[in-house]
């Protein structure tokens, strides 16, 4: 049997045995295309202030809740984080090109890419807005914590690789010339931007950032400082959840409140020495009593002397009064003038820590959806 087609741009005749079965391609390039996203997740991510680990247990949480949570993120909820998204990806592109076959198969590389990319957002917005937080998985707690732009950014990851599917549709050499050599090119390109992403990532690891590129310099400082010197507090009293909460999901959300926190604050020390050159000054008394949110001593020593069964009620109050102080100090940065990976970051920062105080509350379903898209847009200045 023969199909019309085209090869090198000339209409001819191709015959069967030389197009492979759309559905094989398509898990080739699910393959090729979720382990490039992970990939550059990883390398990227600290990039902009996310910890990559932090992500991965939270990306675990999904499927398997409150055991992958911890204040240190474990190998094996990190492996298992990685293996979902991995699995999601393969998924979406069985879709895109199995299920949907008839009419993407076919295409160009550069059609496959727009239209990839429309992908993205479509798949990461279904993610985030359906199948996470309601049916199947009823699991708010990536959608509260993460802003939809971390899966758009993964997503589009992953589409960047599907072009390459023009050429693993065809048999062992009898792919059209055009194809191979876009595939070499292609392939060559995505490789180069690994090994982009690895060398800056290694730099980052001996204090090498790319740097600070802002307009309020004494801005950032001061944010960076406070928000600090905040999270030193927040871990502090998320310790104190993780120890002595009674009920397990508020214990297993404080543990992930102290993993969160320590990474941000690792990010913040590594950006700080690098863009600024000099020691971070501790700040005064003075800054930490007018700081939002910033525990006074008595408040502190209230947590830790409540007794049993009043515990759950005081920490959740105080470290909602906490975490309003943090997003208030966290919006002030993404509406400043400061370097935009700091910005990126307070985004992330306040949609988590207003996702965290919703968690607290046991919010789910339809309700954590669209406190979510409130979050995301929310002006907690004025």
């Amino acid at each position: 049997m023969q199909l019309e087609g085209t090869f090198d741009g000339r209409p001819s005749a191709i015959s069967e045995h030389q197009l492979r079965s759309r559905w094989i391609a398509a898990a080739e390039l699910g393959l090729l295309s979720s382990t490039f996203s992970t990939i550059v997740s990883q390398l990227f991510a600290a990039r902009i202030g996310r910890d990559a680990w932090v992500d991965w247990m939270t990306v675990a949480a999904i499927p398997a809740r409150d055991w992958a949570l911890s204040a240190e993120p474990l190998w094996s909820a990190m492996f298992a984080g990685i293996a979902f998204h991995q699995w999601a990806d393969f998924s979406w592109a069985m879709v895109f090109f199995g299920v949907l076959g008839r009419w993407t198969a076919q295409l160009r590389p550069l059609a496959i890419l727009l239209l990839a990319l429309l992908w993205a957002v479509f798949s990461s917005a279904t993610e985030w807005l359906l199948l996470v937080p309601l049916i199947p998985f009823w699991q708010p707690l990536f959608t509260l914590r993460q802003p939809y732009w971390i899966g758009l950014l993964v997503h589009g990851a992953s589409a960047l690789i599907y072009p390459l599917f023009a050429w693993l549709r065809w048999a062992p050499g009898c792919a059209p010339n055009r194809d191979m050599r876009f595939a070499k090119a292609w392939a060559a390109a995505s490789v180069a931007v690994i090994l982009l992403l690895g060398g800056i990532a290694l730099l980052s690891v001996i204090g090498r950032e790319l740097p600070w590129i802002g307009q309020d310099r004494d801005a950032d400082q001061t944010y960076i400082r406070h928000m600090t010197t905040h999270h030193a507090q927040g871990i502090e009293l998320a310790s104190l959840g993780a120890e002595r909460a009674r009920e397990p999901h508020l214990r297993a959300l404080a543990n992930l409140m102290v993993a969160s926190q320590s990474g941000e604050k690792r990010i913040f020390e590594s950006w700080w020495q690098s863009w600024f050159k000099a020691p971070m000054p501790d700040c005064t008394a003075d800054e930490r009593a007018t700081m939002p949110g910033y525990l006074t001593p008595a408040q502190m020593q209230q947590v830790t002397t409540a007794a049993a069964e009043q515990f759950d009620a005081q920490f959740t109050a105080m470290m909602t009064l906490h975490h309003k102080g943090a997003v208030r100090m966290a919006d002030l940065a993404w509406r400043g003038r400061g370097d935009f990976r700091l910005r990126i970051m307070a985004h992330a920062i306040r949609h988590e820590q207003q996702g965290e105080i919703a968690l607290m509350q046991r919010m789910e379903g339809s309700a954590a959806v669209a406190t979510a898209l409130r979050n995301m847009f929310a002006d907690n200045v004025n």
